[in-house]
């Protein structure tokens, strides 16, 4: 297993650099964003969400890590944008160090009210982006209906379906890589 160290920013940095489009009016919104990540999701939220992807990850090897955000840091919001910012979250996280490279990042961003999802090379192969891309829609409609907690265990739901069916032959050697707590940032 692959440790995060400090070289795993110097790794993906080169990669936001290539993908950089600056802009002055996304950094301004996101440095003027109250932090409300945890206003939206209490502490029951947070529980209720760790036993969705308890849930979800069960009967096959897939693994599901919930990162929700407030806003993008300020010192990164210039340059980046919620994709590459759900990379980057993807590769610090270690969500692609999974043994059968089955990890999955669902990524919510409350400023930009976006969601990213961010998935292994072994399930890349075996699925589309259009299954990925309903996901996201169902839970941006959800989003705007002001249905936090909601939206976020529906994606973690559809997530799960979509790895069941990819690694329901799987179901024997089940190891829990990776923490079912969202992790909360800003």
């Amino acid at each position: 297993m692959v440790i995060k160290t400090e070289t795993t920013e110097i790794v993906t940095q080169p990669k936001i650099e290539e993908l950089a489009q600056p802009s002055l009016k996304r950094w301004l919104k996101h440095f003027l964003y109250m932090p409300a990540a945890k206003r939206y999701f209490s502490k029951q939220d947070q529980a209720t969400i760790a036993q969705a992807v308890t849930e979800a990850e069960c009967g096959h090897v897939g693994e599901i890590q919930v990162v929700i955000e407030g806003h993008l840091p300020v010192n990164q919001a210039y340059f980046q944008n919620t994709r590459m910012r759900a990379r980057q979250l993807f590769a610090e996280l270690g969500v692609w160090d999974t043994e059968y490279n089955s990890g999955v990042l669902l990524y919510l961003n409350l400023c930009d009210r976006k969601v990213e999802i961010v998935i292994d090379r072994g399930i890349r192969k075996a699925t589309e982006q259009v299954v990925w891309d309903e996901i996201c829609q169902k839970m941006i409609k959800q989003l705007s209906r002001h249905q936090y907690r909601e939206a976020v265990m529906t994606g973690v739901f559809s997530i799960g379906e979509v790895l069941n069916a990819f690694y329901a032959h799987s179901a024997a050697d089940q190891n829990n890589e990776l923490s079912n707590k969202p992790i909360i940032l800003g």
